[in-house]
């Protein structure tokens, strides 16, 4: 898996060779290019449900904290899947473990098929989230089996979830908008959409044998290297106010475009997350080859100044503004994803990696879905308008927190290559 993937590394891949690398690539292009295929269905599936939150709210009437808490209950099993599933395909084989997943996402489908109430919403999004911290981690494993090309997974596993994300917003928002029985047709498609998937799943060839330590693999593994600590520090706010701000996007954004700029097309609720998902997305193509260290500082400026111009369009009441304001943030938060990733697969030793990057998912998803449970309390406490804009603006302080901590860094990392006369000195 690549360093950069949504989802960080995982503990379960390795740096030796696995039985794919050893077996000629060949036949696996095709295989390849199916497993990409279903990884982004997943990603997919699970922003399907924003642009329809606004309709549940409408239909059932429950208030805007329970809408964020809907959506973390997500993030928590995603959590919880990343940090113990992480590694078990490297035990039981890749293909179980896809089917299971699989299996689970289908489950989770069917509860939002018929799902009538808050609670069963609720149950869905928990296994969902299971379902799709369990699949990722093991597809972008697969995809590292089976790459035509050394370092093509890298590429998919980065671009991949954001794109996932984009398209599953879009497209339910359009189904939504344009289709009947909005709250059913899009859960139809993806379960359509699974059952290919776990055709793919089963003609795939099986890239990782079976070996024993399977209930050992589930013990997660977190950890702080104290000689890491430095080049962390504008790492955890930097990722912190990203994800925050995705988790805003998310589960507030459909809502904010209907309530605060007038935009009551179901539609626009999917374009919302499109514009921050996708411009990461196509932020992290453009981006892919420049050095981690080079993003930080600019990827921290892009998301608070992207964020300040949104805001400034939501209390002015311009759209385009903005949407301007969302696609700035959305290149800061695709490039944040680049810097954050990269610097830790940089900085941390091969033994160490598993669990930092642990550590890095907890940090990324609590503040993914933290910030978005205490901003759907402040919306029922004081108003959509009033929330989202302190939402915005704690964002904006992180951000420049960020900034500030990494532009220090760049100060202190000269003074010390100036000092030893090492040359050249960045």
């Amino acid at each position: 898996m690549s360093s950069l993937e949504f989802a960080g590394p995982e503990k379960g891949l390795k740096t030796t060779p696995t039985s794919a690398d050893t077996s000629p690539r060949g036949p696996g292009k095709g295989a390849f290019a199916a497993v990409a295929a279903v990884f982004i269905l997943f990603l997919a599936a699970s922003s399907a449900p924003s642009p329809l939150y606004v309709i549940y709210q409408e239909q059932w009437h429950f208030a805007a904290w329970t809408l964020t808490v809907v959506f973390a209950l997500y993030v928590f099993g995603l959590l919880a899947s990343l940090l113990t599933v992480g590694a078990l395909s490297d035990h039981l084989g890749r293909r179980p473990v896809l089917a299971a997943a699989i299996a689970l996402e289908v489950v989770a489908l069917v509860l939002f098929l018929v799902a009538g109430n808050v609670y069963v919403l609720s149950a869905a999004r928990v296994l969902q989230g299971v379902a799709t911290g369990a699949a990722t981690t093991t597809l972008s494993a697969m995809l590292v089996d089976l790459e035509p090309v050394r370092g093509r997974a890298g590429v998919v596993t980065s671009i991949a979830p954001l794109s996932g994300l984009a398209a599953g917003a879009l497209g339910s928002g359009t189904l939504v908008e344009l289709a009947p029985s909005p709250t059913r047709l899009v859960y139809a498609v993806l379960l359509a959409g699974m059952t290919a998937a776990a055709v793919v799943v089963a003609r795939a060839p099986e890239t990782s044998p079976r070996r024993p330590g399977a209930v050992a693999s589930l013990r997660p593994r977190v950890a702080m290297p104290a000689h890491l600590r430095a080049d962390l520090a504008p790492l955890v706010p930097a990722g912190i106010a990203a994800w925050a701000l995705a988790g805003m996007y998310l589960s507030l954004g459909p809502s904010v475009a209907a309530q605060l700029l007038g935009l009551h097309s179901h539609l626009i609720g999917g374009v919302v997350v499109t514009l921050l998902a996708g411009t990461g997305a196509v932020s992290i193509t453009l981006l892919r080859s420049r050095p981690a260290s080079a993003l930080l500082a600019p990827s921290a400026a892009l998301l608070g100044i992207g964020t300040l111009i949104s805001l400034t369009g939501v209390a002015q009441d311009l759209a385009w503004l903005a949407a301007v304001g969302t696609v700035v943030s959305g290149i800061g938060f695709g490039a944040s994803v680049l810097a954050g990733f990269g610097t830790l697969a940089r900085v941390a030793k091969p033994h160490e990696r598993g669990a930092v990057f642990a550590l890095a998912n907890v940090i990324n998803y609590l503040g993914n879905s933290v910030p978005a449970v205490l901003g759907g309390i402040a919306v029922t406490t004081v108003g959509l308008r009033t929330a989202s804009g302190i939402y915005a603006i704690a964002i904006v302080v992180i951000t420049f927190s960020a900034l500030a901590l990494r532009l220090n860094q760049v100060r202190g990392e000269r003074r010390a290559c100036a000092s030893a006369q090492v040359a050249p000195c960045g």
